[in-house]
């Protein structure tokens, strides 16, 4: 008893206060385009962006699409590209996550008030990785645990369809994913969202295109959260869906 109470006392308080006001030092976060001019002929971003993540006249970064590698930081001469450490990079539109000087700041999340009104107090979620390479699906794991501790706000992660009111989506969806992906939408009960997590799944990112991926699902049912990254900091998924819910600080 006593080495617990020393180890409990070691470790502190361990668990974020507000997630929308914490500081994740050295997280590589919403990439900043300064309003100054490009190169002349310069293409040295797009060249060395392995998702088509960024596009010219005028320079835009597509979070959707970007998997926040930072190469196209130091190939840039006229430093016109950076990231910053701003975790919030969730969006309820698809069009909310492009990024340039001319748009600095990403459109503040719309809280729903028909999903506050019937989610705001309880919501489980039931994860599914449609072919994800377990990153994104470890970042939603660690939603639960004692740093986070999303339950504090009614929000829990479910075992079964049956229990959930929302998917949360990871990966590209896979071909040999998408039958038992929509087999799991079916199991869930109306009303029902879709939550796109990491770039995988809101984009397909560097698969997109792929004949091996299946995105029937994101077609048929848009998403009513984009969460950004690769992968998604577990602070931009809370900040998000909180905001999504209008569940104050």
């Amino acid at each position: 008893m006593f080495k617990a109470i020393v180890v409990r006392a070691s470790q502190g308080h361990q668990t974020i206060p507000d997630p929308r006001r914490a500081d994740p030092a050295g997280f590589r976060g919403k990439p900043v385009v300064a309003d100054r001019p490009c190169e002349a002929g310069c293409e040295a971003c797009v060249a060395v962006c392995p998702t088509q993540a960024i596009t010219l006249d005028p320079v835009r970064i597509d979070l959707g699409r970007c998997v926040m590698c930072g190469d196209c930081e130091p190939v840039c001469p006229s430093r016109k590209l950076s990231f910053s450490a701003d975790f919030k990079l969730a969006s309820t539109e698809r069009a909310g996550l492009v990024v340039s000087a001319a748009r600095p700041v990403l459109d503040p999340v719309q809280v729903s008030a028909a999903l506050r009104q019937r989610f705001g107090r309880s919501l489980k979620l039931r994860s599914v990785s449609a072919g994800g390479c377990n990153g994104c699906e470890l970042e939603v794991n660690a939603l639960t645990n004692v740093n986070f501790d999303i339950g504090r706000y009614g929000i829990d992660i479910v075992a079964s369809p049956r229990h959930a009111d929302g998917l949360v989506l990871t990966g590209p969806i896979t071909r040999h994913m998408a039958d038992a992906l929509q087999l799991c939408w079916d199991g869930m009960p109306d009303p029902k969202l879709v939550i796109a997590v990491g770039a995988c799944a809101i984009s397909g990112s560097p698969f997109e295109g792929s004949p091996e991926i299946d995105r029937g699902l994101l077609e048929r049912y848009r998403p009513s959260l984009y969460v950004p990254g690769c992968p998604p900091h577990p602070l931009t998924f809370i900040s998000g869906i909180l905001d999504l819910l209008g569940i104050p600080s």
